[in-house]
């Protein structure tokens, strides 16, 4: 079973054990300047998931990934990411499916979030989710510290394409807060996604109105020759800024990612906290 490429060994990445609530965890950290969390899409820190952390490095900031599952760095083949799925789906930190409500590694997270401020410094901190996490740099706003979440395809629950992982107290309590400190959500999809599809989007429209800045590329952009498990699991375009990246000037994906590195600078920078500015997603 031949992989995509050559694993990645982080080696440029520090590498801590942060404990939040007596749980521990690694969280690979790089770069400086405000702090943002990349987290890592199913089935682990890739080194897809390595180059965007290292995308935001060069953007200006601190970046803290952590690892959830998988083997961090590697290019796991398809059988393997399978394993790892299965793993997470019984884990009692993942509510997978629908009725589940907002899964409990969410409050980690939220404490990784805290860290991450006081470390960095800064208005506050980025968060972006990625397919199995992607609903999380959500969740993660319930922690103030938190004002710049990047949702991307995000594919929780599994077995309801039109529902949130968000309980509906979790629910009320972010269109609150998003209404009262006008903050906004970047979100990114490709069309046809039967993992995150229009009506999982159409879903956070009701939630949280003109502070969902949804974004749909077209299917046909998408990397056609992503790692295994994207080829042989996922089996249709779905990682945007990852493994269906297509690093070509000018590529509707290129400008995905350049749009989520200006909207992290626009409210990550000192500037950011300053009254008046724009609402218009970068």
């Amino acid at each position: 079973m031949t992989r995509a490429g050559s694993d990645d060994p982080l080696d440029d990445f520090d590498h801590r054990i942060v404990e939040v609530d007596g749980v521990a965890k690694t969280v690979h950290v790089i770069g400086s300047g405000p702090a943002v969390v990349v987290m890592p899409e199913m089935p682990g820190i890739s080194p897809d998931v390595a180059r965007l952390a290292r995308w935001v490095r060069d953007a200006g900031f601190t970046v803290f990934v952590p690892s959830l599952f998988g083997v961090d760095g590697a290019y796991p083949t398809a059988e393997e990411g399978e394993a790892i799925v299965r793993r997470a789906c019984v884990s009692a930190e993942f509510r997978v499916f629908a009725g589940g409500g907002t899964s409990p590694v969410g409050d980690w997270l939220r404490g990784l979030a805290r860290v991450a401020l006081d470390e960095a410094g800064g208005p506050g901190v980025g968060a972006i989710g990625l397919c199995f996490t992607g609903n999380f740099a959500l969740t993660m706003a319930l922690e103030p510290a938190v004002i710049a979440p990047v949702v991307n395809h995000p594919s929780l629950p599994l077995d309801a394409p039109g529902e949130l992982e968000l309980s509906a107290a979790d629910a009320e309590t972010l269109a609150e807060r998003f209404r009262r400190e006008d903050l906004q959500v970047l979100a990114y999809r490709f069309q046809g996604d039967r993992w995150c599809t229009g009506q999982r989007f159409a879903a956070y429209q009701r939630l949280l109105g003109d502070a969902f800045l949804g974004r749909v590329l077209p299917a046909e952009t998408a990397n056609p020759a992503p790692p295994p498990f994207f080829r042989e699991v996922v089996g249709c375009a779905h990682s945007v800024v990852t493994a269906h990246f297509v690093d070509e000037a000018g590529h509707p994906t290129v400008r995905a990612r350049d749009e989520i590195l200006a909207f992290l600078t626009a409210r990550l920078t000192p500037s950011a906290s300053a009254p008046g500015r724009s609402r218009s997603g970068v």
